[in-house]
This record gives structure tokens, C-alpha cells and sequence, in this order.
């Protein structure tokens, strides 16, 4: 069969049509996943075209995911990070949506409060297993989409769910007939995606969905679960861990248009944010993350690394405020005692602070010699310093200027007398054997020692 493809601009040649294979035993990929092994990457040089989609987009499971990973939030905490994701995705909606459990009275009251904030995005979205009992809860909380667990692995389906191919995909459609029925829009989760049989179930299961949608004449979304990380995005990888066939495949042979379809990647192998972005680039408008990246084991794709992907694609911020970003770690770290890693990118307290002296010297001269980016201008976090035995006499002046705020004219030099005593001071520290960074408390000491005049009418910690 035939078909033209609007997005290549091509008459395009359809030569196999998928069905279920409803297999007797289950596909475990043994080869590929030797559990008492690390998994294989296996090639079998098939490429695919990288197709963009037209909008790309962020969602967020921060209130579902994320919160499998720590002490459940509050409500009134659910509601602050709902408004600092708001601000953050901006007025355009660059963070489209969020989802909510349902299931307990606090997770319906913050559905409820954030709500009657009137924020157009990111829009309220539910998640529920494909059980009809849950959906009943979606219904009463007058959504208009909710994700649907539809397991899509043999580990899953025959392991854990103890059923067949057929029964796990009919019980599947029956849900999914279910929301369509009270004008709810579907978001089926195929959880496990990057060890299912793509061409036995995955591609079958997709290609059912998209039937229901013409029927009903409503979307049917597909958020593609890379559960345990293990998507690989090098180029002729084979399926079913190649995040850039699976994404084609899904648009290509299930015809399933790339604004109805979402990628959800696990870091277990460092690779969340690169597989989400690939997922971007082969034809997929919604990369799925978590502010911080939490959620369990690893985590998820950081929500703040997809949007600064998102500018670094798009070459602009549509509307985002990335200075958010710096008030969403805060509020983590403070309000909720979360621990974030001080070299996380964006929002670890040392991401942009450098300890090399000539590293200070440099950004000291031209900050952006050794600044990824105006870091204080977009993320309200300016380049810093922290003061060790490495940091020498550069990094000191740069603690001082910054600091004191200084104007051009009266910034210290590395020869400066008082800069030269105090970088004595921390050379005798660590020569006695500290380890430690030298504290903020003792660099204000010290420069109330030594430079009593130009402390004596600045505020400082």
C-alpha cells in the first residue's frame, strides 16, 4: 500500500501489515538482557530518518513519578511547585502538562487548589492502572486526559500480569474504550517499551489505538516508557533499545502522529536527557521528565534539562523563565530537605562555581571563558567561586569583587595586599590538613580582618 508522508514529502510503500503475535511462552530477549550480565547493545545497522515534529514539547510527572521516589509532598508544597512549573514552561506552554495520582483524598485536594489557580498550563492530566474502579476516579474529578499503565513487555505481561499477549491487549482496548466512552482522552503508557516485542505487540497494540481514535474521532496518546533506562539512540542499534526506531516506528508503521506521542526515559544508564531528546529529533512532540529528575531508582529525565534542551533546539525560550529553575532547587533543598547533588547541572549549589584558581583567574578576565552560559542573566545563579587550597589568589579577588559587588574600577587584584594575607591564611589551613572548603562565614571574617573599610557598611551572611 501506498501512502504519501507530508512530513518527508514522499509517496511512501507500506509492505507488511502487523498483527498480534500471541505467542505460547514469553520474549525475555535473554541474549540482549542476560540478567547476570550487563545488557547488550546489539546493531543491526538499519537507519532511520530523523523527522522533527513540527511543535515539540515538555510533561511533567513530578506529583506521579517523582513523588514514587521520596515522602509524598504536601499539598500546599504540591501547589508552590505547581505554580514555579507554570512559570517556568511560560505562557506558551514549553511545560505542557502534568499529571496527578487520584487515588487519595490529598491528591484530589491538590488537583483541586491547583485548578482554581486558573494557569492554562501545564494542563491537569491524571494517571491511573487499567482498571475500570480507577477510572471512576478520573471521571469524578472532571479530567479530560488521563495515562492509562498499559504494560507492554512479555516480562510484564507474562511475569507479572500472568497473562497472554491477547488478554493483556483486549484488556487493554476494553479501558481504553472505556475513557473514549465518557470523551476522555487516553495517554497509554507502554511501560517496559524498550524490552517488548516491537513488531509482535508494541506496533499491533498501536495500530488498535489508532483505530479507536478514528471511531471516536478523539486522540489516543502514546507516552513510550523507557522503564529501566536502557534505550540506546546510536545510530543502526538494534530494537528493541534503539529510542530512534522506536519513536519512527511508532509514527511510520502505526501511523501515529507525533503530537499524540511522548517519550519517558529512566536514567539507570546516564542516558534520560539524550534519549528524550532523540525522541525529540525522530518524531515525538512530548519529552516526559521530573523537576530535579527524581522518581525511583535513578530518576527520570530532569523537567529543567529538557527545557534548556528545548531553547538549545529551538534557539529561543518561547516564553520560558529559566530563572525558575534557581527557585525550584531552593525550595527543594530548604522547604522540602531534599538533597540535590551540588554538581547537578542547573541546580546543584556548585554547577557553576569553579575551585581551580585558574579557572577564577580566567573568569575573573572574561566570564565567559569558563561559564556555560550567562548563568546569572538566565538562571539568576551567577558564576562562582568556592575557596580551597586550588583556588589561589584569583579565586580569592573573585570571591572579594563578587561579593562586595564591586564596580570595574575598584575590583582587587590577585596582588592586592589584603587578597595576598588572606590567601596566606588559606594555604596555612589546608597545609595543617583541612579538607574542607574554606565557609562563607570565615571569607566574611576574614575580610572584615583585612579589609575592615570595605566591610564595615556592606550587608553580608
Amino acid at each position: 500500500m501506498i501512502k504519501y508522508n507530508p512530513n518527508r514529502k514522499t509517496l511512501e510503500q507500506d509492505e507488511y501489515i502487523y498483527e498480534l503475535q500471541d505467542v505460547e511462552s514469553p520474549n525475555l530477549y535473554d541474549d540482549v538482557f542476560p540478567y547476570t550480565e550487563i545488557p547488550k547493545i546489539a546493531f543491526n545497522h538499519r537507519m532511520v530518518p530523523m523527522i522533527p515534529p513540527e511543535d515539540i514539547w515538555v510533561t511533567d510527572t513530578t506529583f506521579r513519578d517523582g513523588q514514587q521516589s521520596r515522602a509524598p509532598f504536601s499539598v500546599e508544597q504540591i501547589v508552590k511547585l505547581y505554580k514555579l512549573l507554570s512559570r517556568l514552561g511560560g505562557p506558551n506552554g514549553v511545560i505542557r502538562q502534568t499529571e496527578f495520582f487520584v487515588y487519595t483524598p490529598r491528591d484530589r485536594e491538590a488537583i483541586e487548589k491547583c485548578r482554581d489557580l486558573g494557569l492554562k498550563f501545564p494542563e491537569i492530566t491524571a494517571w491511573m492502572r487499567a482498571r475500570k474502579e480507577d477510572f471512576k476516579l478520573v471521571k469524578e474529578m472532571r479530567l479530560k486526559e488521563t495515562g492509562i499503565l498499559t504494560s507492554c513487555s512479555d516480562y510484564h505481561i507474562f511475569l507479572k500480569l500472568k497473562k497472554t499477549r491477547r488478554q493483556a491487549l483486549d484488556g487493554y482496548l476494553e479501558i481504553v474504550r472505556a475513557a473514549l466512552d465518557e470523551g476522555i482522552v487516553p495517554r497509554c503508557h507502554f511501560e517496559d517499551i524498550t524490552r517488548a516485542d516491537f513488531y509482535g505487540f508494541v506496533i499491533p497494540f498501536a495500530i488498535e489505538l489508532m483505530k479507536l481514535s478514528k471511531r471516536y474521532k478523539l486522540p489516543v496518546k502514546i507516552r513510550a516508557c523507557d522503564t529501566l533506562g536502557l534505550a540506546v539512540a546510536y545510530p543502526g542499534a538494534s530494537l528493541p533499545r534503539n529510542v530512534n526506531g522506536i519513536i519512527y516506528g511508532l509514527t511510520r508503521l502505526a501511523g501515529v502522529p507525533g503530537e499524540w506521542l511522548e517519550w519517558h526515559g529512566h536514567n539507570d544508564f546516564y542516558r534520560a536527557l539524550a534519549n528524550s531528546t532523540f525522541a525529540w529529533l525522530y518524531g515525538a512532540s512530548g519529552a516526559n521528565g521530573a523537576l530535579l529528575g527524581i522518581g525511583e531508582r535513578t530518576g527520570n529525565t530532569p523537567v529543567e534539562a529538557l527545557c534548556v534542551e528545548y531553547a538549545a533546539l529551538r534557539g529561543d525560550t518561547n516564553g520560558m523563565d529559566l530563572s525558575a529553575i534557581t527557585e525550584i532547587s531552593e525550595f527543594f533543598s530548604k522547604e522540602l530537605g531534599h538533597t540535590v547533588p551540588a554538581n547537578q547541572p542547573f541546580v546543584g549549589s556548585h554547577f557553576n562555581v569553579t575551585k581551580a584558581g585558574i579557572h577564577a583567574d580566567g573568569i575573573m578576565k572574561d566570564e565567559k571563558i569558563y561559564n556555560i552560559f550567562d548563568t546569572n542573566r538566565l538562571l539568576n545563579r551567577p558564576a562562582d567561586v568556592a575557596i580551597t587550597d586550588k583556588s589561589g589568589a584569583a579565586g580569592i579577588a573573585f570571591w572579594l569583587n563578587s561579593r562586595l559587588k564591586l564596580p570595574e574600577e575598584q575590583k582587587l587584584g590577585k596582588e592586592n595586599p589584603a587578597v595576598v594575607k588572606i590567601k596566606d591564611w588559606v594555604d596555612e589551613q589546608f597545609a595543617a590538613g583541612r579538607v574542607t572548603d574554606i565557609a562563607e562565614q570565615e571569607m566574611w571574617a576574614l575580610s572584615r580582618q583585612f579589609l575592615p573599610e570595605m566591610v564595615k557598611n556592606h550587608k553580608y551572611d
